[in-house]
C-alpha cells in the first residue's frame, strides 16, 4: 500500500466530512477526553505547519507530554469556517505527520477519524486496506499504549482476517478492536470472549 497517498485520502475522507457538519456539531464532545470535535481536527494538523525549529519549541513549551494540548491551544482563536480551510489547506501529511512514509498521519487520522464519528452517530465502513495497516502497528505503538492494555490477550477479528496476542480471546468488529486497543470508552460492549473484561477493567469501563 502506498502509505502517504492513503493518508491523504484518510484526510480527505475526514475533510468531506467536515464540511457537512453543523457549527453546533464541531462543539460536540469526541472520544477523546476533554477534546470537542474542533480540537481534534486542530489536533490532527497541528504539527504540519512546524519546521523543525517550530517542532522543537511545541515540545519545549509543551514539556513534551503536553505537546498535543499546546497545539490545539494555538487554535483556540480559529473560527469553525478558519478551522476546516486550514484543515483542508493541510490535507497532504507534511512535516512530523509525514514521518515513516507518512503512518504517522494515517494511524492518527484513521483512529481520530472515528473519534469524532461514533459520538456523533455517524458510522463508515472504513477501508479494509487502511484499517488492516493500522491495525498492525497499532499494538506495538508506544504513542497509543496500546500494549499495557492487551497484553496476555488475544485479540481475533471477525469481518478482517486479522489476529494478535495469546491469550484470553477477544473476538470483534476489527474497528471495534481498533478503538479499544487506542483505550477508547464504550467500545468494549461491541466486543465478546473472555478476554474482553480484562481488557475493559484496563481501559477503565
Amino acid at each position: 500500500m502506498d502509505v502517504m497517498s492513503a493518508a491523504r485520502a484518510e484526510r480527505d475522507d475526514i475533510a468531506a466530512l467536515l464540511a457537512t457538519l453543523a457549527p453546533r456539531r464541531w462543539e460536540a464532545p469526541t472520544l477523546c477526553a476533554g477534546w470537542r470535535v474542533r480540537d481534534v481536527v486542530a489536533h490532527m494538523v497541528s504539527y504540519d505547519h512546524l519546521d523543525a525549529r517550530g517542532l522543537a519549541g511545541r515540545f519545549v513549551k509543551g514539556r513534551f507530554v503536553h505537546a498535543n494540548e499546546v497545539g490545539v491551544d494555538e487554535f483556540r482563536g480559529y473560527s469553525i469556517g478558519e478551522l476546516l480551510e486550514f484543515f483542508v489547506r493541510h490535507r497532504q501529511p507534511r512535516g512530523l505527520t509525514a514521518g515513516f512514509g507518512g503512518m504517522i498521519a494515517l494511524v492518527d487520522g484513521l483512529i481520530h477519524h472515528q473519534d469524532i464519528r461514533r459520538p456523533l452517530g455517524l458510522p463508515r465502513t472504513v477501508p479494509e486496506d487502511r484499517l488492516r495497516y493500522v491495525l498492525e502497528r497499532t499494538p506495538g505503538n508506544p504513542r497509543l499504549g496500546a500494549y499495557r492494555r492487551i497484553r496476555g490477550l488475544r485479540l481475533s477479528a471477525t469481518d478482517l482476517d486479522w489476529c494478535h496476542g495469546r491469550g484470553a480471546e477477544i473476538s470483534g468488529p476489527a474497528e471495534s478492536l481498533l478503538m479499544a486497543m487506542a483505550g477508547r470508552h464504550g467500545i468494549t460492549g461491541e466486543l465478546a470472549g473472555p478476554g474482553v473484561p480484562i481488557l475493559a477493567a484496563r481501559i477503565g469501563d
